[in-house]
């Protein structure tokens, strides 16, 4: 060889070959483990005639039934755990030793014995690793670096009393750490470079804490250790070593970062803070350099995003102390910004990646930091609708947070929003999911605009007109979006919905005032009707201002104290609604528009039901409405709402009448039913005279039996008794079964109540051995007839059946 590699490249190449060796030699002896035991199994005696095999067979195996024992673990493992439970136990005999039978030696007895035991354990490796008992060396030299440990607690014991106990463990933390690398590079064993580097991790640190030093001080040596850890975790050829590495840079790196950002974040005057944010400098330095050179691009990314968020924490914390306090989170964002003309430079890929993801996590944390006032100027205004028309308030800000404090350092919130709006906008243009990226930046900045009046306390007029604009220019954009794309957009859908919660948060904040409440209704309503006449927008602008002309009407009736007369206002909606949905019955704004309608309908029988007489025009008018929908042929169903309005509008009278005749009730349902079962009869034959007619005459004879069994005049068991017999005459003469029975019914009831008294008097006049004499006799005369009036009464079905 010409080229040799250098000293450390070498010996690193060594030891992954010894390793390679270490790994291929435990494979062959577990392969020669199991040879062995074939061997033996083959060899072992055959079973005697009867037991199941032939002589000279093959051995008992699976096919014959009998399975050949198996070891239950292999020799090196064995060995592993004798190697180990050896050396366990002699570490805790040094431990026991030097902590309890220390004392009965002299001092030249004590070194003598405990230094002796260490050499000789520490050179005991060298011997068995010449004649390949590797495994034995390893469990000796860990033996060994455990007495080494004991041997400096010992020598503290003896020559450093007197030595800070802090101090002396930096030392010999440091010097242990050394020597177990040496140790077991010189070797070339697993154990000591691993113990080592975790071992190394403590000296800096443990030295800063014996000196006094303070939370800076203590910071950066954290900080240094993480990145003494880093380095020798991208340097180290053994993947234990790495690991050990790795593990103690996270946990230090990632406790000096808390304590940086701390500091930086609660310190009192910028040179403090400065320091402090040069330290989380440092940090995002070491995780950069990491990200360079590590080979996983995921690992890369991770530390670039934790580097990005490290500066912009530093430079948060200097802008706290140093601006005023609305302006650190904009600020922040300036700084995040910055981070993402890492997209220009010529760093790696993960790299620039990682920087533009802290970027996006720290304008995702400055809009978190904006919800509170966005939540609180959408939400806010619903307060009014408890004390409506109290007054107008001085600015837009005491109408949102009328009893509560509102947010601090919410001046600046507009400005975050926005930033953040147009950075997605500029970025939404070089991304494949840009109709979601743009529908977020849309809501973004239709925050912004929304709480700017908030933000800027502008007059409560002036409030009300700039929240009237952005309802007009969500209007229009979603018009715009829709005519620039030829259809219906999320972009569009999303504007549309925005136009409506802004109009709802407008109507409620206009509460405060009368004025303002008719001016704003009124505006509201003519806009999104407007809006209602392109076809692909209409499903959500028509029934919007059906809603607000419903809250129109109600405000209106207020205003002029007539409360009852408002729910007359309020049903012109519903008769608004009904000729939009005769008009546009193909669209898909008909079942909207018929349902925001009903919802108007249904108000205004609530606001009627404090005055009968006017619940009575109402549901009438209702009826109307309903019957005119009816004419439509899509819904013929409705015009069973519309016999039902006009039915309990007649109650409704007959009840403000203080009328209580039953039959003022009934009769109104008895007359349309006959009407409508006989017309349903003449176009279909078939109906059942039950169904035709059966419901209409029930609900007058049943009230009216009910109400003339307890009557005491004759007028009513007279007028029930002639409309029961005509009722049957009719059944009879057009052979219908239901009038037929309903009024024989009747009529047999009405003549039982009028015979009532004069039964009552024969009875009680008749001796008391006449009831059951007379009973005895019919049942022997119904027994003696039984077949002929079994015979009557199929005759009498039969005929009732052939009735209709």
């Amino acid at each position: 060889m010409t080229n040799l590699p250098p000293p450390a490249e070498e010996l690193r190449i060594l030891d992954a070959e010894l390793r390679q060796l270490d790994l291929r030699r435990a494979v062959l002896l577990r392969r020669r483990a199991w040879l062995v035991h074939t061997l033996r199994a083959a060899a072992a005696p055959q079973p005697a005639q009867g037991t199941g095999a032939a002589p000279g067979g093959p051995p008992p195996g699976p096919a014959t039934g009998v399975a050949a024992r198996r070891p239950e673990t292999t020799a090196p493992g064995v060995q592993n755990v004798l190697l180990v439970l050896g050396g366990v136990l002699l570490t805790i005999a040094a431990i026991a030793f030097t902590l309890v039978s220390w004392g009965h030696l002299g001092i030249a007895g004590r070194s003598l014995v405990l230094g002796a035991l260490t050499v000789g354990v520490l050179g005991a490796p060298v011997t068995l690793l010449r004649r390949g008992l590797r495994a034995t060396a390893e469990a000796v030299a860990g033996l060994g670096t455990a007495l080494t440990v004991l041997d400096a607690y010992a020598l503290h014991e003896v020559a450093f009393t007197g030595a800070d106990g802090v101090g002396y463990t930096a030392a010999a933390s440091a010097v242990l750490a050394a020597l177990w690398a040496a140790y077991g590079v010189r070797l070339g064993l697993f154990h000591p470079l691993p113990l080592a580097v975790a071992t190394a991790h403590l000296p800096l640190l443990l030295w800063a804490v014996a000196l006094g030093a303070g939370p800076l001080t203590l910071t950066a040596v954290l900080l240094a250790t993480a990145a003494g850890g880093t380095a020798v975790a991208l340097r180290a050829a053994s993947a234990p070593v790495r690991v050990v590495a790795v593990v103690g840079a996270l946990g230090t790196g990632t406790v000096g970062v808390l304590s940086a950002g701390w500091l930086c974040w609660s310190a009192s005057d910028p040179g403090s803070a400065a320091r402090a944010a040069a330290l989380l400098v440092v940090a995002a330095a070491v995780a950069v350099v990491t990200g360079r050179f590590v080979p996983n691009r995921a690992v890369a990314a991770a530390a670039a995003t934790a580097a990005g968020l490290c500066l912009v924490a530093g430079s948060a914390g200097v802008l706290r102390v140093s601006v005023p306090g609305e302006w650190t989170v904009p600020g922040c964002q300036l700084c995040a910004i910055l981070l993402l003309t890492a997209e220009r430079t010529s760093l790696p890929l993960p790299l620039r990646q990682g920087l533009v993801r802290a970027a996006v996590a720290v304008q995702g944390l400055a809009v978190l930091w904006a919800v509170p006032l966005v939540a609180g100027s959408v939400l806010g205004p619903a307060v009014q609708a408890v004390t409506p028309w109290s007054g107008a308030p001085r600015t837009v800000r005491d109408a949102v947070f009328a009893d509560v404090t509102g947010p601090a350092y919410a001046s600046t919130v507009p400005l975050v929003l926005v930033v953040v709006a147009a950075a997605l906008v500029v970025v939404g243009h070089r991304t494949p999911r840009r109709p979601a990226v743009m529908v977020v930046a849309l809501v973004l900045g239709w925050a912004a605009v929304h709480v700017l009046p908030v933000a800027l306390q502008l007059p409560y007029t002036a409030g009300l007109v700039a929240q009237a604009a952005v309802v007009v220019a969500a209007l229009g954009l979603a018009v715009r979006s829709d005519r620039a794309d030829g259809g219906p957009t999320p972009l569009a859908l999303t504007a549309l919905l925005l136009a409506l919660l802004t109009s709802v948060d407008l109507a409620l904040l206009s509460l405060a005032s009368e004025s303002a409440t008719i001016g704003v209704l009124v505006t509201l309503t003519v806009l999104f009707g407007a809006a209602g006449r392109r076809p692909r927008h209409a499903p959500f602008t028509v029934p919007a201002a059906l809603a607000h002309a419903t809250a129109l009407a109600c405000a209106l009736g207020a205003s002029a104290g007539r409360p009852p007369h408002t729910a007359l206002l309020v049903l012109v909606v519903p008769a608004v609604a009904a000729l939009i949905a005769s008009r546009s019955s193909a669209s898909r704004a008909s079942v909207p528009v018929e349902v925001a309608g009903a919802a108007a309908m249904l108000l205004a029988l609530a606001l009627a039901v404090p005055d009968p007489p006017m619940l009575a025009l109402v549901l009438s008018l209702c009826g109307v409405v309903a019957a005119a929908t009816a004419l439509r042929p899509e819904r013929r169903a409705v015009g069973w709402a519309a016999a039902a309005l006009w039915l309990a509008a007649a109650w409704v009278r007959l009840a403000a009448w203080e009328v209580g005749t039953p039959e003022a009730y009934t009769l109104p349902v008895t007359g349309p039913a006959l009407v409508v079962g006989f017309l349903r009869r003449r176009r279909d034959t078939a109906v059942s005279s039950w169904t035709a007619y059966g419901p209409g005459l029930a609900a007058t004879l049943v009230p009216g039996l009910l109400a003339a069994w307890d009557d005491q005049h004759w007028l009513r068991p007279l007028l029930l008794g002639v409309a029961a017999l005509a009722v049957t005459l009719v059944g009879a003469r057009r052979r219908l079964q239901a009038p037929l029975v309903l009024g024989a019914g009747a009529l047999a009831l009405v003549a039982l109540h009028e015979l009532a008294p004069y039964l009552t008097q024969v009875v009680g006049a008749l001796p008391r051995w006449v009831p059951p004499a007379l009973a005895g006799f019919v049942l022997l005369v119904l027994g003696a007839t039984y077949e002929h009036r079994l015979r009557d009464a199929r005759r009498l079905r039969e005929a009732l059946g052939r009735l209709r």
